[in-house]
């Protein structure tokens, strides 16, 4: 399965039996079969008929529309899974502390250790780094050892960022100089490197709220990422640990200059990518985001299945502890 991105202004798109056509000016100017299609992202003024959102809709291809300077994502869903015990004990679970500070353990040492595993893979091939890579390693190692000893959720994500902290000063040595990446920085992004994470973040995120919401989960509920306000939570828990992914693509695309800083610009102190760049790092995300699909089907597939014991369990208890009561 593959997806389609559509950054192209006055572009009409409609359904005809199995394909979605392409108009420009009134005039018909390509076509794409729907059979192989997964997702669709669209970019910019983009017309979309009714009847093609309700083909997609029915065929469970989901649908990205990225906004703005930021390219914010508003997701178009199709019917949910059908199972809706899945979302009934999913509710019970975030309410319990137990349930989810475990959870919350198993989040945060998957994403150590995937950050300890690429740098310790990088260190291999990076004489110059190898210093700053070890101490980086190091920092991570002892924010492992310590994860099962964090008593609360709040704990857990200090120690989560001392440790991409730790990783943020290994990954950045590993970048050329002249990006001038110095760590994160967010909202809005302030040089070409965060710019990237930001948006391949935003692309994994969007994928993990149609995984979760297709399995039958929602996306809004969490068990380490606490409940707040248009946050869809349970897919923060689920993207953690892939994150890496993103990021070694993120250095691959520099290393290799398929990015470079010219394809940036600054704008009230936001760094954007200009369009030619997006042409090539949506061309380049295609490899990546068909790893990431199967490995965040993997992953909704075992925190569903968490769910689903874990509130059998609850059941049970709570309905022995009713019939002690009689």
């Amino acid at each position: 399965m593959s997806s389609l991105y559509i950054d192209r202004r006055g572009v009409a798109l409609k359904a005809d039996g199995e394909a979605l056509v392409f108009y420009e000016n009134g005039e018909r100017v390509g076509t794409v079969p729907l059979a192989p299609l997964s997702r669709v992202f669209m970019r910019g003024d983009v017309t979309v008929s009714s009847a093609l959102l309700g083909k997609l809709g029915e065929r469970g291809i989901g649908v990205v529309v990225l906004s703005g300077r930021k390219a914010a994502p508003t997701l178009l869903l199709g019917r949910p899974h059908n199972d809706a015990a899945r979302r009934v004990a999913q509710y019970r679970l975030s309410l319990d502390a137990d349930f989810c500070l475990r959870f919350a353990r198993a989040v945060v040492e998957s994403k150590l250790r995937a950050q300890a595993a690429f740098l310790d893979g990088r260190r291999d091939s990076e004489p110059r780094s190898r210093y700053p890579l070890t101490l980086a390693l190091r920092r991570l190692a002892t924010a492992i050892e310590a994860v099962d000893a964090q008593p609360s959720l709040a704990a857990l994500r200090g120690l989560e960022g001392a440790g991409a902290a730790a990783y943020f000063e290994g990954f950045a040595d590993l970048l050329p100089a002249s990006l001038h990446f110095a760590g994160r920085n967010r909202r809005p992004p302030r040089d070409p490197v965060n710019a990237m994470l930001s948006l391949g973040y935003t692309l994994l995120h969007a994928e993990a709220v149609l995984a979760l919401y297709g399995a039958g989960l929602d996306p809004f509920v969490g068990f380490f990422h606490a409940l707040d306000y248009g946050r869809e939570s349970l897919a923060c828990d689920v993207v953690e640990p892939l994150r890496v992914e993103v990021e070694q693509h993120v250095l691959m695309l520099f290393r290799s200059e398929k990015l470079r800083a010219d394809d940036f610009s600054l704008a009230a102190g936001a760094c954007l990518l200009g369009k030619a760049g997006r042409t090539r790092f949506y061309a380049e995300w295609e490899e990546p985001v068909a790893r990431l699909r199967k490995r965040l089907a993997d992953s909704v597939a075992d925190v569903a299945s968490a769910v689903m014991a874990a509130g059998a369990v609850a059941a049970s208890v709570s309905s022995a502890t009713n019939d002690d009561a009689f």
